[in-house]
């Protein structure tokens, strides 16, 4: 036997076990497949299934039992009758071209289309320089009154933590000189373990104009 009838022997007898193991493997993955599609439909239809939403975004409320805190169930219930509705409207404040100066030189982002307005009078599609997002982003603060210790919103907190921001947006720019303020918006409350954890949607709005500047969800821990 040379070496080309050995290697074609073999071969066939490599493609006949191959024939043989696929056929009797293919009663069992059929076995197998069946018996997942079963389970994948048996637990689609459990009713559990069938009523959730991951998308729905609805506050769950905690059984009472959850909350052992009665200063914090008692938060928790008075923020909870505020939900979806807006709590506040600030007043309005300039953004100028100091201000934007100012913020540039301290995060270093001093592109001309904020810091140059004979450059962006002449190149910009706005005809004058703009506030950086984050500038507007920044005042969020002062704009909802939060940072004023005279009027302090959660008096029965032993501290009101920053926790961060959700999503952000700037869906129109704020052009040096104008003058902006910010709606809020109660849109989450939760408690957790000594603490409740708040969510608002801040829209700012810059005066005569329709569309925001900035829309963004911001992230507050009351801890107690």
């Amino acid at each position: 036997m040379n070496v080309y009838e050995f290697i074609r022997e073999k071969t066939e007898g490599f493609q006949d076990n191959a024939t043989e193991f696929r056929a009797k493997l293919e009663p069992k993955f059929r076995h197998w497949s069946n018996t997942l599609n079963d389970k994948i439909t048996n637990t689609l239809n459990n009713p559990w299934i069938t009523n959730l939403n991951p998308f729905d975004k609805k506050v769950v409320v905690p059984s009472e039992a959850v909350i052992q805190n009665k200063v914090i169930e008692k938060v928790y219930k008075r923020l909870q009758e505020q939900l979806g509705q807006e709590i506040y409207v600030g007043e309005w404040e300039s953004i100028d071209q100091h201000c934007i100066n100012q913020f540039a030189e301290i995060t270093g982002d001093t592109q001309w289309i904020h810091t140059d307005p004979e450059r962006a009078k002449k190149e910009s599609p706005f005809k004058t320089t703009i506030a950086h997002g984050f500038l507007t982003l920044s005042l969020i603060p002062k704009l909802t009154n939060t940072i004023n210790s005279s009027t302090n919103l959660f008096p029965e907190a032993r501290m009101v933590v920053n926790y961060g921001l959700n999503q952000v947006r700037f869906p129109y720019p704020v052009k040096s000189g104008s003058r902006v303020r910010a709606r809020t918006r109660m849109v989450d409350v939760q408690p957790k373990n000594n603490s409740i954890e708040l969510i608002n949607e801040i829209s700012i709005e810059v005066e005569n104009r329709k569309r925001f500047a900035c829309v963004a969800e911001t992230v507050f821990r009351l801890y107690f």
